[in-house]
């Protein structure tokens, strides 16, 4: 659910990045943080309790182009990992745009993966979203480590969407912005009136 700022001629967009605790989602952020000029984004800000923590931070990527003369303005979200911070993850969700769903590779955390899947299904929907019309795009992160299933297992368990699907290893940026400007090219062209492929 875009937020037309009128005065600043800009759109802000929401994009949230969900997934199994220790998934790769802050590091994702904290990537695009690091790696996106000081002009163009906003103080990376930590909500830190002693149990959970949520990053975010928003931008204005330049090359992005307008929406009928309106600059586009991202601000990235991540959830906290654990499902028993359900509630957190609830109102994470609440006026999104876009989801970075961000699967830990490794074969011993397929079933968290298929949980947190399941979680952001049942989240959606009970506010109203139906996963299949948000743009939504899948990262295998943690691609680096021995135990990584293989692309084939990782795909049939958990694109059941069919969505944009890429490779990561979030620590070195490998996969990172390539995730990031697919769902934000998805949410640009929903704006423009096109529906989510």
């Amino acid at each position: 659910m875009s937020f037309f700022n009128h005065n600043a001629k800009e759109i802000h967009c929401k994009i949230v990045y969900y997934g199994p605790s220790l998934g790769g989602k802050t590091t994702n952020v904290q990537w695009v943080y690091q790696n996106t000029a000081d002009d163009q984004k906003s103080k990376l800000i930590a909500l830190n309790t002693d149990i959970e923590r949520t990053l975010f931070f928003d931008f204005l990527p330049l090359n992005i182009g307008d929406i009928r003369g309106y600059k586009t303005r991202f601000h990235l979200y991540s959830v906290p990992g654990q499902v028993v911070y359900d509630a957190s993850r609830k109102l994470i969700l609440k006026g999104l745009d876009g989801i970075i769903f961000v699967a830990d590779s490794q074969s011993e955390r397929m079933d968290e993966n298929l949980e947190a899947l399941r979680n952001l299904q049942k989240n959606l929907e009970v506010q109203g979203y139906n996963i299949r019309e948000i743009p939504l795009v899948i990262q295998y992160n943690k691609r680096d480590l021995p135990n990584a299933a293989s692309l084939q297992e990782l795909r049939r368990s958990l694109n059941l969407y069919n969505a944009p699907e890429f490779e990561a290893t979030a620590n070195e940026g490998r996969g990172v912005m390539e995730s990031l400007k697919s769902v934000s090219k998805s949410i640009i062209h929903v704006l423009k009136g096109g529906a989510t492929t």
